[in-house]
């Protein structure tokens, strides 16, 4: 009756260290797909862009993709890189003579 308690115990820490592995491999998942990806589609809505300009911010590298079965996907976090990367609106304008 020992044995049988000693194996059932051994056997309910084996079971938690499983649950724990699984439970961490699961998460690992999550953090990994955890960034948002939309379709072109969306980035053509967003943007207010024809399809040919997103066509080239893909072809000269500015706008990084990925492709499965011919659709595109786009990062949000890459879409907001690009927006910041081409903000003006700290700038102050010049006119024509250099003046402000």
């Amino acid at each position: 009756m020992n044995e049988i308690i000693q194996a059932l115990l051994a056997l309910s820490s084996d079971l938690k260290e499983v649950k724990a592995f699984i439970y961490a491999m699961k998460q690992r998942k999550v953090e990994y797909f955890k960034e948002s990806w939309i379709d072109g589609q969306d980035v053509l809505l967003a943007l207010n862009i024809s399809p040919r300009t997103l066509q080239t911010l893909r072809d000269n590298g500015t706008l990084p993709f990925s492709r499965i079965s011919g659709k595109f996907y786009y990062k949000v976090s890459d879409l907001e890189t690009l927006l910041d990367s081409n903000y003006t609106g700290n700038l102050k304008k010049t006119g024509r003579n250099g003046t402000k």
